[in-house]
């Protein structure tokens, strides 16, 4: 011990935790609409989400998305669920300046587990595409596509074309689905079937009230013999196939 003198070192870590803590735990949370989530800035900081009033989930942002983007991404996620409404969500976002190597999204679901669950985290509610090569896995439980899986029977707002190639339409359905549909492409090497996207005119009637497996349904019905369109717990696929998956459903075939 040097007399007059003491080593002292700022725990960082703990009073950011801290003072996070105690701005979340006085904040309201925001319903998760488009026009809530549209009014946060693209800024970085961490957020959390809520089910009816529990606290279900937290997360930060990165370098490619900021809070606008990621609480974006997640309201499509829970949009036309089966068991869960999307008006029952609702958010707590922070922007902090000073965003440190400090892992706060660790931190944060250190500190709230010891009071609540937080479900959907490790759930794979987070996650992007799973991937072609996931398909054909078992969906395990408490997995979110597995407790809240797509509905694709519920009426849903299309804006699409009247007449158009397959490919034409396709993708501006994919561009406004809530949830991932993909389709063959040629970036994994699918020249020929392709081939049936592009060459193959369609014909869309009204698409008011209509459901997504509808809209799906009546394109397949038009496409060459061969396609198949499956549904999945997390998303839908079309590809030129007769494939069964372990956690799909065939929602229509060609031919």
């Amino acid at each position: 011990m040097i007399k007059g003198f003491v080593d002292f070192e700022f725990d960082l870590p703990g009073a950011l935790l801290s003072q996070l803590v105690s701005v979340l735990d006085r904040m309201e949370a925001a319903q998760l609409t488009a026009e809530n989530v549209n009014s946060v800035p693209e800024a970085q900081g961490v957020y959390q989400l809520f089910h009816e009033g529990m606290l279900v989930y937290i997360g930060k942002t990165d370098a490619d998305a900021g809070l606008r983007q990621r609480l974006s991404r997640h309201l499509a996620k829970v949009m036309h669920r089966q068991g869960l409404k999307s008006d029952d969500v609702s958010f707590k976002a922070v922007r902090i300046f000073v965003f440190t190597t400090v892992d706060l999204e660790a931190q944060l679901l250190r500190h709230y587990r010891t009071t609540s669950r937080i479900d959907w985290n490790n759930s794979g509610f987070g996650s992007n595409d799973p991937g072609r090569n996931r398909e054909r896995t078992r969906y395990k439980d408490g997995h979110f596509d597995k407790l809240f899986p797509i509905d694709i029977d519920m009426p849903i707002d299309i804006d699409l074309p009247d007449h158009g190639t397959a490919e034409e339409i396709l993708k501006k359905l994919k561009a406004q689905l809530p949830y991932l549909f993909r389709f063959q492409n040629r970036e994994n090497g699918d020249d020929d079937p392709y081939q049936d996207l592009v060459e193959t005119k369609l014909t869309i009637g009204d698409t008011r009230d209509a459901s997504s497996r509808m809209l799906i349904d009546e394109i397949v019905r038009q496409l060459p013999a061969g396609w198949q369109a499956t549904l999945l717990p997390s998303h839908v696929i079309l590809y030129k196939e007769r494939a069964d998956y372990p956690a799909g459903l065939v929602i229509s075939r060609s031919g």
